[in-house]
């Protein structure tokens, strides 16, 4: 029940209604990272073709295309994720790399 003072005018003639306003958080979007693969003289160009198909989830022509990218300029970038994603990305790039013994490096760079 609404008290019987809760619609007195207040000075000037004021009811005493008030406007709530709310403000919306203002999120910022996450940080991006590169995943950077360095081209090395011993890891085979199929097992990196391998590797980006699996960790990355690149088709067959994409894979090529990035595998022969690195192949030649010496580094290429896999993808582009927040920071937790790429942190996962290389640890898995690196994991495989050594469970095959190849010495393929893998890291990451802020967009």
């Amino acid at each position: 029940m609404a008290d019987k003072d809760d619609n007195v005018e207040g000075p000037g003639g004021d009811v005493g209604v008030g406007v709530v306003t709310r403000t919306a958080p203002k999120t910022k979007r996450p940080s991006l990272y590169k995943v950077l693969l360095l081209n090395d003289d011993y890891t085979p160009q199929e097992f990196v073709v391998w590797l980006l198909q699996a960790v990355f989830n690149k088709g067959a022509e994409d894979a090529v295309r990035i595998m022969l990218h690195v192949h030649q300029t010496g580094v290429g970038v896999c993808g582009v994720y927040t920071y937790e994603v790429a942190e996962t990305k290389v640890a898995q790039v690196m994991e495989l790399s050594r469970r095959h013994q190849h010495p393929l490096q893998c890291t990451m760079e802020r967009d």
